[in-house]
């Protein structure tokens, strides 16, 4: 599932750089037997299988790199009861030297990987059929934000990075079926520009996400 989304585009060309290096870890190299069980029924009963949590316990130690502290590097586990990931949170985990995304599967895991794990995120309010693509989601939003990978000053003005949504943008034409390019944008005045984008921004943001204002607030 993996290959595709990052054989492409920015990610691309951050791993040709080596300005990051992404590796899938299969549990199943961990699974038990012969037929490499990762999963099991649950005490109590209920519908759904729930993956084992010493097979996922040794597949995370063997992901941990051994030449880094534990703040160096963070185990995330994709799963609903997590908190919401945000743009701060990809901001902190591109600084990190080393990010294990441990995807969910099945019913759950077993609670008792919450002792090998450091922290539980969620993409949404939503059920998806494992954790893959929100890894995947996650992946994007952290490697685009490493040093190097996007041209210097790129993302300090999007949406999220002040707590609102970003600015109306526009290109040429300057007129199309009579509708024209905020005059403001054309002057050639910094200032007047810089003034205009700040506040059009929170202009979005009071009409599509209030509760940002809360936040940034």
């Amino acid at each position: 599932m993996f290959t595709g989304p990052f054989d492409y585009s920015i990610v691309k060309r951050a791993r040709d750089k080596k300005l990051v290096e992404i590796n899938s870890i299969d549990i199943r190299d961990f699974g038990l037997g012969k037929h490499k069980t990762v999963d099991d029924k649950a005490y109590g009963g209920g519908k759904g299988m729930v993956i084992r949590v010493d097979v996922l316990a040794e597949a995370i130690n063997h992901s941990l790199d051994k030449n880094l502290s534990r703040k160096e590097q963070r185990v995330v586990f994709l799963g609903p009861q997590g908190k919401s990931f945000e743009q701060k949170k990809a901001e902190e985990f591109s600084k990190l030297s080393h990010l294990i995304l441990v995807c969910g599967h099945y019913e759950g895991i077993d609670a008792r990987t919450q002792n090998f794990i450091d922290e539980e995120i969620s993409v949404g309010d939503f059920i998806t059929t494992g954790g893959e693509i929100p890894a995947m989601l996650v992946t994007d939003a952290v490697v685009r934000l490493i040093t190097g990978v996007l041209p210097e000053g790129v993302t300090d003005d999007e949406s999220f990075s002040e707590g609102t949504l970003e600015y109306p943008q526009y290109t040429r034409p300057g007129i199309y079926n009579n509708l024209s390019v905020p005059k403001t944008l054309i002057s050639g005045n910094h200032e007047k520009i810089k003034q205009w984008k700040k506040e059009e921004s929170k202009k979005v943001t009071i009409k599509l996400r209030p509760d940002l204002l809360k936040k940034a607030h």
